[in-house]
């Protein structure tokens, strides 16, 4: 299974070329079938630019998770601590085997909508 997660051009760039092996979420697929996840550069790029493996999801205390995953997590504590401000728990996708696509593809050609997700969404196979 797949599901499709609007990522910030900047951390899209980081997971494509290895620097960042977690993607931080607040919410995360509940499905354990998901194996692959699709990643859809926001604006200004506005496009599907490639995917990677889950390689599992971490759910922690944000401050145990920032310690587990701050050497690959591609970004700053400071931006980790307000991005989970407040919340009692902290989840991560593991990243592995990221795959740039040759050639960026069209949202709507992916999802089936124009819109892109606000958390995620699941993708049929294919």
């Amino acid at each position: 299974m797949r599901v499709l997660l609007s990522i910030k051009p900047e951390y899209a760039e980081k997971i494509l070329n290895g620097t960042k092996r977690f993607e931080y979420r607040r919410a995360v697929p509940r499905n354990e079938a998901v194996r692959t996840v699709v990643i859809y550069a926001t604006m200004p790029v506005g496009k599907v630019v490639g995917e990677f493996e889950v390689a599992g999801v971490l759910r922690e205390k944000p401050s145990s998770l920032w310690t587990r995953t701050k050497e690959a997590s591609g970004i700053t504590r400071e931006f980790f601590d307000s991005y989970f401000s407040g919340r009692e728990e902290a989840m991560a996708i593991a990243v592995r085997k990221p795959k740039r696509y040759a050639k960026p593809k069209n949202l709507e050609d992916v999802s089936g909508s124009a819109t892109p997700p606000q958390s995620f969404q699941y993708l049929p196979e294919g």
